[in-house]
């Protein structure tokens, strides 16, 4: 019997994100995009700062998503950028990612996904298809 129910609301967690975090990323993504790290190339190009890198945002929320019943359960996951994740200099930024169950299948269930940073929805169309053990 599935412990998860339609309409159900999943547990928030809560995610800091800072301009170290956004470095190591850029390191280990290879994205080196100076809109990510240079605050004043991100102004130059019309940003109100650093941005976080939206997969980065998305591997967040794909954390969210692998906490429910691991990793290797996750048959599904896509989501859009809607809004960027601003990281002014020298602070944390959270980010609060959540889920409510859509669908409960024989042996899968449905999740959209809610991330938000300042009280802005930053990822929109987030979905995710989970097998349940």
């Amino acid at each position: 019997m599935s412990t998860y129910s339609v309409g159900q609301e999943l547990p928030a967690t809560s995610y800091i994100i800072n301009r170290a975090l956004l470095v190591g990323y850029a390191h280990a993504s290879g994205d080196q995009n100076p809109i990510h790290q240079n605050e004043e190339f991100a102004k130059s190009v019309g940003l109100e700062n650093v941005i976080a890198h939206g997969m980065f945002t998305m591997a967040l929320a794909g954390r969210f998503v692998s906490a429910l019943e691991g990793s290797a359960a996750v048959k599904e996951f896509s989501a859009r950028f809607v809004k960027p994740i601003v990281v002014p200099a020298n602070s944390d930024v959270e980010l609060i990612v959540s889920g409510k169950v859509l669908e409960v299948g024989d042996s899968t269930v449905k999740i959209e996904i809610s991330a938000i940073c300042a009280d802005v929805k930053v990822l929109g169309m987030a979905k995710a298809l989970i097998r349940l053990s």
